[in-house]
C-alpha cells in the first residue's frame, strides 16, 4: 500500500525536486534516488487521488482555471509579499525643479521599503534626466557662443552629485535585498526539501511508538520556513502534501490519531469553505481575492488532509467558492476596463481642446491671465474626468503633457519678451529716482518745481516693472518727491518779517478804508494804487485782497458813475491784483469766464431777434415788441462792456 503512488504527482515531485539544487549533497542524491524508485512504481488507485486532481479529473475547465490563477497569485505572494508598488497616474514630474525632484526622490528612498519604488523611482528619473539635459544644452551653448570649444566643455552641479549618490545608494540597497531574498529563498526551498526527506524517511522507517509525533513536528518545522521562490512554491508543496497523504494511509496503525487529525482538518477546512463563500458576497471585490489569497494559503500550508472519504466533497466545495469570486472579479475587471475607456474618451476630448487652443491674439499681462485660467479649467477638467492605472494612463499622460507643453511655450515666450520690456522700465524709473533724489534738496524752487512735475508725469506714462522691484522703487520715488514738495510748500508759507509789515500795513489801510463815509472816483482810484504800493501779500494772507476788492465794489456803488463804468473800476481792480501776484491760472479762468458771458449774451440777443419775427404785422408801439426790443438794446450794452473786459485781458502780457 505504501509503495502505491499516483503517477502525475510523482512525475511533479520529480521535476521540483531535480529541478533544485539542496546545498548538501548527501539530501540531492537521496531524493533523486528514491524519487527514481518511485516514478517506476505503478499509479495510486483513484480512492488515493489528492484534492487539487478531483477537479481535474472533473473536467471542469473554468473551476480550474480560477484555482490556478487563485494558486498562481499565492506562489507570488509567498515570494516577496505584496510589494507591487505603481506610480500614481498624472503625477506632473515635469513641473518640479531639479532641487524638488531630488528632494521627492530623497523621501520615496527614506520612507519605503526598496523593493516597493522601482515605478516611482523610474518615474523620478525620467523627469530628471530630462530636465538636466535642458540645462546641460544651455550651459553648453552659452560656453560655445562665448567663444569656448565644445571638446572644453565641462559643468558640475552640487545638485546633479547628490542625485547621482541617492541613485547609487537605492540600487545598492535594492541589489542588496534581492541577493538576500534569492539566498533567503533557496536556504528556504533547500529546508523544505529536506522536510520531504525526513517525512519519507518517517514513512519509510515507521515507528508506531513515536512516528505521530515525529510526523507533527515535521509538520511545525514545514510551517515555520519562510517563502521559497514562486516557481518552485505550488510543485513543493504538491510534493510535501503527496507525501503528508501517504504518512495518513500509513497511520491507520493508529487509527485514533489519524481520525482526530482527520476531524481537525475537516472542522478547519469547512470553516475557510464559509469564509470563502461569504467572501463571494463581500462588495469590495479586491478586498475579497486578496482574503481568498490568504485562505488558500492557510488550506494548503496549515492544514493537513480530511478523511479520503471527504477530500472530494469539501474540496469541490472550496473550489465552487473560489470560482464565483474569480468570476466576480473578472467581471469586475471588464466593467472597470469600459470604465477605463470612457475616463481615456473624455481626457482625449479635453486634450483636443488644448491642442485647438488659439494665444495668437494674446497681447497682454492681462490676456495671457484670461488664457492661463481656462487652460487651468481644461486641466481640473482632465483630472476630474477619473483616474486611470498607470499602464493605461502613460500614453494619455504623454499626449496631454504635449498639448500643454505647446500652451507654455507661447506664454513662456510672452513673459520672457515681458521680463525685457519691464527691465527696461525699470532702468526708466531708477532714472527718475536718480533725478528725484538729486533735486529734493534744491533751493531753485521755480526750476526744480518744474522739472519734479514733469519727472511725476513721466513716471505714470512708463509701463510695469519686475514685480520684486515694484514696491521698493515707488517707495524711493515717492519720498524723494514728498521731501521736495513739503520743503517747497513749507518755504511758501513761511512769512519773513517785511511780508509780515506788508499784511499788518494792509489790514490797517483796509481799516482806515471801512471808516470812511465820502468816495470819490479820483479818491478810489488812489486807495487802489495805495494797495499795490504796499506790496505784495504772501499765499497765505490772499484772503485780504478779496475783503479789500469787496470794499472797493462798496465804495464804488455810492458814486454816480454810469453802470459800465463802474463794471469796469470793479473788473479792473480784480484783474489786476490777479496779474500782481502773478496768479495767471485765475486769469486764464476769468478770460474763459469773459467770453462764456459773452457767448451767452449773443444767444440771448439771437433769440430775441427771431421772437421779433413773430410780430412782422404788429405796430413798433406794442408793447411786446417794445419790451423785446429794450431787451435787446440792453444785451448790447452788456456785450460792449464784456467786450471792454476781454480787450483788457488781452493787452496783459503774461
Amino acid at each position: 500500500m505504501l509503495d502505491k503512488n499516483d503517477e502525475n504527482v510523482e512525475k511533479t515531485v520529480a521535476n521540483t525536486e531535480k529541478a533544485v539544487n539542496p546545498a548538501p549533497e548527501t539530501v540531492k542524491e537521496n531524493t533523486e534516488e528514491i524519487l527514481q524508485k518511485e516514478t517506476e512504481k505503478p499509479k495510486l488507485q483513484d480512492e488515493n487521488t489528492s484534492e487539487k486532481e478531483v477537479v481535474v479529473n472533473e473536467n471542469d475547465e473554468d473551476t480550474t482555471e480560477a484555482v490556478d490563477e487563485i494558486e498562481k497569485s499565492v506562489a507570488e505572494n509567498s515570494e516577496n509579499g505584496d510589494s507591487n508598488d505603481e506610480v500614481e497616474a498624472e503625477v506632473d514630474y515635469s513641473k518640479l525643479t531639479l532641487e524638488e525632484l531630488v528632494s521627492d526622490l530623497k523621501k520615496i528612498i527614506s520612507n519605503n521599503p526598496v523593493q516597493k519604488i522601482k515605478n516611482k523611482v523610474e518615474v523620478i528619473k525620467s523627469a530628471f534626466n530630462k530636465k538636466f539635459g535642458d540645462l546641460l544644452a544651455k550651459k553648453k551653448k552659452a560656453f560655445i557662443d562665448a567663444g569656448g570649444n565644445s571638446i572644453d566643455f565641462q559643468f558640475s552641479s552640487p545638485i546633479k552629485t547628490e542625485y547621482n549618490t541617492l541613485l547609487s545608494n537605492y540600487k545598492k540597497e535594492r541589489d542588496a535585498y534581492y541577493q538576500d531574498l534569492e539566498k533567503q529563498l533557496k536556504a528556504n526551498l533547500e529546508k523544505r526539501l529536506q522536510v520531504i526527506e525526513d517525512l519519507k524517511d518517517l514513512i519509510e522507517n515507521a515507528d508506531t511508538e513515536t512516528m505521530y509525533k515525529q510526523f507533527k513536528d515535521l509538520q511545525d518545522t514545514w510551517r515555520a520556513i519562510g517563502p521559497v521562490s514562486k516557481t518552485r512554491y505550488n510543485d513543493t508543496w504538491k510534493t510535501y502534501h503527496h507525501h503528508v497523504e501517504r504518512f495518513y494511509d500509513l497511520l491507520h496503525l493508529s487509527n485514533d490519531f489519524r481520525d482526530l487529525d482527520f476531524r481537525n482538518n475537516l472542522e478547519e477546512k469547512l470553516k475557510i469553505v464559509e469564509q470563502a463563500q461569504a467572501l463571494a458576497k463581500e462588495p469590495d471585490i479586491n478586498f475579497a481575492f486578496k482574503e481568498l489569497q490568504e485562505l488558500h494559503k492557510k488550506w494548503k500550508e496549515d492544514i493537513g488532509p480530511v478523511a479520503r472519504e471527504m477530500r472530494e466533497e469539501i474540496w469541490h466545495k472550496f473550489s465552487s467558492a473560489t470560482k464565483k469570486i474569480h468570476d466576480r472579479r473578472h467581471q469586475y475587471f471588464r466593467e472597470m476596463r469600459s470604465k477605463y475607456d470612457e475616463i481615456i474618451e473624455k481626457k482625449l476630448k479635453v486634450i483636443a481642446v488644448l491642442n485647438e487652443y488659439d494665444t495668437s491674439n494674446n497681447q497682454s499681462h492681462n490676456d495671457w491671465q484670461k488664457s492661463i485660467k481656462e487652460v487651468e479649467a481644461l486641466r481640473q477638467e482632465y483630472f476630474n474626468a477619473g483616474k486611470l492605472p498607470y499602464n493605461k494612463s502613460e500614453d494619455v499622460w504623454q499626449k496631454f503633457k504635449a498639448a500643454t507643453k505647446k500652451f507654455n511655450a507661447a506664454k513662456n515666450l510672452f513673459y520672457k519678451q515681458e521680463k525685457s520690456e519691464q527691465q527696461k522700465n525699470l532702468e526708466k524709473k531708477l532714472a527718475l529716482i536718480d533725478i528725484a533724489e538729486s533735486l529734493k534738496e534744491s533751493e531753485d524752487w521755480e526750476t526744480a518745481t518744474n522739472t519734479m512735475k514733469k519727472i511725476q508725469s513721466d513716471w505714470k506714462k512708463i509701463g510695469h516693472v519686475p514685480r520684486k522691484f515694484s514696491d521698493d522703487i515707488w517707495k524711493r520715488f515717492k519720498a524723494a518727491c514728498n521731501f521736495y514738495f513739503d520743503r517747497f510748500h513749507k518755504q511758501k508759507n513761511t512769512v519773513s518779517k517785511e511780508q509780515q509789515e506788508v499784511i499788518n500795513a494792509k489790514k490797517a489801510f483796509l481799516e482806515d478804508l471801512k471808516a470812511k463815509e465820502n468816495h470819490t472816483k479820483e479818491s478810489i482810484l488812489a486807495s487802489i494804487e495805495k494797495w499795490k504800493e504796499l506790496g505784495s501779500l504772501p499765499r497765505k494772507s490772499r484772503h485780504l485782497e478779496g475783503k479789500f476788492n469787496k470794499q472797493i465794489d462798496k465804495m464804488l456803488e455810492t458814486l454816480s458813475l454810469d453802470k459800465q463804468e463802474i463794471s469796469m473800476l470793479k473788473f479792473t481792480n480784480v484783474v489786476d491784483s490777479y496779474y500782481a501776484n502773478k496768479d495767471f491760472k485765475k486769469l486764464d479762468s476769468e478770460q474763459l469766464f469773459v467770453r462764456k458771458k459773452m457767448d451767452e449774451i449773443v444767444r440771448e440777443m439771437q433769440q430775441l431777434e427771431n421772437n421779433l419775427g413773430f410780430f412782422s404785422n404788429a405796430n413798433d408801439k406794442n408793447p411786446l415788441v417794445v419790451n423785446v426790443k429794450n431787451q435787446i438794446e440792453d444785451f448790447k450794452t452788456d456785450l460792449e462792456i464784456w467786450k471792454e473786459k476781454l480787450d483788457y485781458l488781452k493787452k496783459l502780457e503774461y
